[in-house]
């Protein structure tokens, strides 16, 4: 019988091939949209989940009142919470992202270095593969851990273990011992790093191991088993009024505002699995995003394949009409009302199965694409997890159920003597119809008003003036902490370019603008007392010629000199936002201790405010030092407006010859600006492709049932010119019922457009205002659209000789 079902499902849809066709291609468009969106999704949904004490691994961050927080810490404070707390927690490592670079012999290697402690990799699963084991990988100083990708690179073939490399620390190469090779790490860790070194051999820890007040590195903390989290950050309380009890006081002399717990500032926990999406704390190694996302993309692919099963949907209704007969006489011949349903869902299920086969092709043929364009590194070996296949499966069965159950229970119930009869008609089932087609449209014009918005927002961010010149200055990174020096590597360049007309300056600093081709973003924020007052500033460590590389505007005072002796030493440069937090009128000649080890230093200049940070933030206060004991890790260079490949092609030459063993990887400061929006281009690309899949299938579809209303209108349409209408009137009479679906679509997705979209502008302190004319363009976009559909067909039928329409009256 079953067998039967489905010989009769194949021969109905190659009789009917035009209907199977259009099935079939917008299901399988819909089913390689959702699997790609859902493979995305999966993977942002799946970071750090393949650590085995994922329940008890949390990352630490301070707050202070309700918004304000920071997951920078000091170094002494891992000792401490390790001393008052041996019991509740059970392992804490420190991490700091501060090195690059690895010798082996005479070989330089650009390598991921972090700086842990011994604890690191009892907490985290990274497996061995060779050597100590994770309790003793890192047990003496000397020790390093390196990854299997790192090994191959080293060692080759080679035996790792045991062997000794080398590391750069304050300026000098230092043996280490590989002691384990781990596995590498998955593309969904938040963690990176293809070498594990102890915490205490970082360039700053002899002089920041005492210093509560520089933050530079993030900290990870295992509860031990029975701990939950609200008890650890109960017991911190306690911790943080012991060893913070300074700026206690400061926020309660300035006023501040404590937080839901009546706590105006503690230690809190988050856990792991938020890390991936906390894009306010910083410090994992890959690029944090919205937790909202991946629920985006999902939302995205589920009103795609909606469109696709509305189009089944209202497809297979119509062309019931013209199987009426085959059900009246399958009725007649004594077939029940469930066998009819399972015949004609079986054809769904047909139709569905092959546009899932033809679909999951189509992934896997442009996946590699995909990734690139999207910047997504999903896999097709998700799909090995029997998760995924139950859930993808129950989905697939869902959506065979919505778009094949409906039409098969509405054409089983038709009266056996009325389709005899050749009465039958649609009757309710055009105000479903027209309730589907009101939706469709209402989708694809939410998603047009969506992308509208953010390539708007995306453009406004690209062209919003920065303060700095960013199309003439090329960032080079010197090495993270690696095997550079980053200052003698500015000498050296610097007097190779000093003769070239085409360079007009160049500079260096701590830390770059935006994100270089280096990956790599940081930021340094230093915290002091001022005149009874607590005053932030960001910290950045420049070279001479630094305001001049930039185009900087000085308001006050002047630029470092080499004339001035201090200049190198104590004093320093700030921006406006900096002098009205110090509160001075005249701030020139002010001075203050923003570290003791620092000493006391005095403000020479103010510039005016630029964006050094992303527009999501408002400028912050900013101090520029020139003091020799920081590092620089990137040169900047402005040159010349014209024949900018030539001078690129000198940059890098010159670089070659100063720093022969490291790859130039120079890029313009716009282009780093840029960098920093790649979320916001993936969505909005994401939006793009979904609004041209969803105005495409609806069009199909409305394609379509134009098709079955216009054939189901012959005779009227045949009287109506018979009495003299024009083919304008009844193409106008024909279309106007299909656009007031579309505007019934556009009034309402234009509400919950602007509502969604302005709660992601919420994010941005520099943002765009929604406007009127958006609705108004992508509404016209959707009527015209719709139109262009509707008229074809109108067109035709008006067109149609009415002779033939009345012969048979």
């Amino acid at each position: 019988m079953l067998r039967n079902y489905f010989k009769i499902a194949f021969r109905n849809l190659w009789k009917h091939k035009t209907f199977a066709l259009v099935n079939v291609i917008g299901m399988s468009v819909a089913f390689t949209s959702c699997l790609l969106l859902f493979l995305t999704a999966y993977h942002e949904l799946s970071f750090d989940n393949f650590h085995t004490n994922k329940e008890h691994l949390y990352g630490l961050y301070q707050q202070s009142g309700k918004t304000d927080k920071s997951g920078m810490m000091a170094t002494p404070l891992t000792p401490a919470l390790k001393k008052e707390f041996p019991k509740e927690m059970a392992h804490i490592s420190r991490v700091m992202s501060a090195g690059s670079g690895i010798r082996l012999g005479d070989k330089e290697f650009s390598k991921m270095v972090r700086f842990v402690d011994a604890d690191y990799l009892s907490m985290f699963t990274f497996p061995t593969i060779k050597g100590a084991g994770a309790k003793t990988a890192l047990k003496d100083l000397n020790d390093v851990v390196i990854s299997q990708d790192a090994a191959q690179d080293l060692f080759g073939a080679a035996e790792a273990v045991g062997k000794t490399v080398l590391l750069r620390i304050n300026e000098n190469w230092q043996p280490f011992v590989v002691s384990a090779v781990v596995t590498d790490f998955p593309a969904n860790s938040s963690l990176m790093f293809d070498v594990l070194a102890r915490f205490e051999t970082n360039p700053s820890y002899t002089q920041d191991k005492d210093r509560w007040g520089q933050n530079n590195h993030v900290v990870y903390v295992q509860l031990a088993d029975g701990v939950e989290k609200t008890q650890a950050e109960s017991m911190m309380r306690s911790f943080y009024k012991k060893y913070f009890s300074g700026t206690l006081q400061n926020l309660k002399r300035d006023g501040g505002q404590p937080d839901e717990n009546g706590d105006l500032a503690s230690l809190r926990l988050l856990p792991l699995s938020e890390v991936h999406f906390n894009t306010d704390l910083g410090g994992a190694d890959a690029p944090a995003v919205k937790r909202s996302y991946p629920y985006v993309l999902l939302v995205i692919a589920g009103f795609i394949v909606l469109i696709a099963c509305i189009n089944f949907v209202n497809l297979s209704t119509a062309r019931s009409l013209t199987r009426s007969r085959e059900v009246g006489m399958r009725k007649v011949l004594g077939a029940l009302k469930s066998q009819l349903v399972l015949q004609f869902w079986g054809e769904a299920l047909i139709i569905c199965a092959l546009a899932l086969l033809l679909g999951s092709l189509i992934t896997f043929a442009v996946l590699p694409e995909y990734k690139k364009l999207f910047n997504s590194s999903t896999s097709l070996t998700y799909f090995q997890n029997p998760t995924v296949i139950l859930i993808l499966l129950s989905v697939f069965l869902f959506i065979t159920l919505f778009a094949g159950g409906y039409p098969a229970w509405f054409m089983a119930r038709f009266n056996t003597i009325q389709v005899l009869k050749g009465k039958v008609s649609l009757g309710r089932t055009g105000v479903l119809r027209n309730v589907l087609l009101v939706v469709q449209f209402g989708i694809a014009t939410l998603l047009m008003i969506c992308t509208l918005i953010a390539w708007q927002q995306i453009t406004f961010l690209r062209n919003q003036p920065l303060g700095y010149n960013e199309n003439q200055v090329v960032s080079i990174p010197v090495g993270f902490g690696g095997s550079n020096n980053g200052r003698q590597v500015l000498k050296l360049l610097r007097d190779r370019l000093e003769q070239q007309p085409q360079i007009l300056s160049v500079s260096g600093s701590y830390k770059n603008f935006g994100r270089g081709l280096d990956g790599s973003s940081m930021t340094s924020i230093m915290g002091f007392d001022y005149k009874n007052r607590s005053v932030s500033t960001h910290w950045q460590i420049v070279d001479y010629d630094y305001l001049k590389t930039l185009d900087l505007k000085l308001v006050a005072g002047r630029d470092f000199s080499r004339a001035y002796a201090t200049d190198t030493t104590t004093n320093v440069i700030i921006n406006e936002t900096m002098a009205k937090s110090l509160g001075e009128k005249n701030p020139i000649g002010v001075t203050f201790m923003a570290d003791s080890a620092q000493g006391m230093l005095q403000v020479v200049g103010v510039v005016k405010d630029y964006h050094h940070e992303s527009l999501k933030q408002k400028i912050q206060p900013n101090t520029l030092i020139m003091d020799q004991k920081w590092p620089l890790f990137y040169i900047l260079v402005k040159i010349a407006p014209n024949n900018i490949p030539a001078t690129m092609a000198v940059l890098k030459k010159e670089w070659e010859t100063v720093v022969p063993n490291s790859e130039f990887k120079g890029s313009f400061l716009d282009e780093n600006a840029n960098r920093q929006y790649r979320n916001e281009e993936k969505l909005s690309k994401l939006f793009i492709s979904a609004a041209v899949l969803a105005i495409v299938l609806s069009c199909m579809g409305l394609f379509a049932i134009a098709v079955m209303v216009m054939a189901q209108r012959t005779k009227e349409i045949g009287v109506r010119k018979v009495l003299g209408a024009s083919v304008a009137s009844i193409v106008t009479l024909l279309s106007k019922d299909f656009l007031k679906l579309v505007l019934v679509g556009i009034v309402i997705a234009s509400p919950l457009a602007w509502y969604t979209m302005n709660e992601w502008l919420k994010e941005y302190a520099y943002k765009i205002d929604i406007e009127w004319w958006i609705f108004a363009l992508a509404g016209l976009l959707a009527v015209g659209i719709a139109f262009l559909t509707v008229s074809f067909q109108s067109i035709k039928a008006a067109l149609r000789n009415p002779v033939r329409a009345l012969r048979s009256e």
